[in-house]
């Protein structure tokens, strides 16, 4: 009997093919075709997954939200049951950072997803609240944190979630080898460590190794 082909196993195939070429060749490469070829299929199996090159993308996208999602959460449970907020703020961000293996094949397929954005209107209509979303739930964690006096409550919420996010920025230094991965984190730290109350920091990471897969 011919074997079954699992449709979401070969989707999933797809998308990491996607991942690759723009990891390993750049934006300029991400076609349908490219991918199809990575993926080692004929164009026309490829679109019968994807019909477009904003389908595959989006669903690569997806795919790399829900890979971070678990990092977060293993991150997460190496912490206890009762992690402090800035434990639980410091593995959000650094996954958001390139880095590591898995987290670099994320950030670069995100940066293919927000320069497909600027010119596609659904797509950037979908990326926008994916980020709004992800900024409410940091603002949430600074909320509480300021009820449970970990923050001082003269803090604003909404200037520090900013603050916090903007520290995302160190993509880009990262991937461009203008800061090593251990400074990025030592600020990260930092700045955890002003944030929150001198006399409630946590177990603290200050100089924590990178684990770089």
């Amino acid at each position: 009997m011919p074997k079954q082909v699992d449709h979401d196993e070969r989707r999933e195939a797809i998308a990491r093919a996607l991942w690759r070429v723009v990891e390993q060749r750049g934006v300029a490469h991400l076609t349908l075709r490219e991918v199809a070829k990575e993926a080692g299929i004929s164009h026309g199996a490829l679109q019968h997954y994807f019909a477009s090159r904003e389908a595959m993308l989006s669903f690569a996208m997806d795919l790399a939200w829900e890979q971070k999602t678990l990092r977060v959460h293993r991150g997460f449970q190496a912490l206890g049951d009762q992690p402090h907020p800035r434990d639980v703020l410091r593995v959000m961000l650094t996954e958001m950072l390139p880095l590591h293996t898995d987290a670099r094949a994320a950030s670069r397929i995100s940066a293919a997803y927000v320069l497909e954005a600027l010119h596609n209107e659904n797509i950037h209509a979908r990326a926008r609240d994916d980020i709004a979303q992800g900024r409410v739930v940091f603002e949430q964690l600074i909320r509480q944190a300021i009820a449970d006096g970990h923050i001082s409550p003269t803090r604003d919420p909404v200037a520090e979630t900013n603050l916090l996010l903007a520290l995302t920025g160190f993509t880009t230094l990262l991937e461009l080898d203008v800061v090593e991965p251990q400074d990025a984190l030592t600020a990260i730290d930092q700045h955890l460590g002003r944030l929150f109350t001198t006399n409630d920091l946590g177990t603290g990471h200050e100089g924590a190794a990178v684990d770089d897969a």
